[in-house]
């Protein structure tokens, strides 16, 4: 990974695209701040299974994967009868 000022990124633009074309990834500095990063274009390079789709999403850092697997169904919860709700949300609301 090349990491690169403004100034000089402006000045050999051409080679720092010839090496993001290669593969590389390139950090745009200014004033030593990391300001923007060239990479790759993508565009050919879709995902095609769901594996895929999901470890691009989690290098996109727009889900996590689980910490633990499924080991099968969640559990259920016992069915509450509507009256006991209704009795439960009427206690909630006497202070209203």
């Amino acid at each position: 990974m090349q990491t690169v000022g403004i100034k000089a990124l402006k000045n050999n633009l051409s080679a720092y695209i010839r090496a993001v074309e290669a593969g590389e990834t390139v950090r745009v500095t200014d004033r030593g701040r990391v300001v923007a990063e060239l990479v790759p274009a993508r565009a050919h390079l879709e995902p095609t299974t769901d594996e895929e789709r999901m470890a691009q999403l989690v290098r996109e850092g727009l889900v996590r994967p689980a910490k633990k697997r499924l080991t099968g169904p969640p559990k259920r919860i016992g069915n509450i009868p509507f009256d006991e709700i209704m009795r439960q949300l009427d206690a909630d609301r006497e202070d209203r």
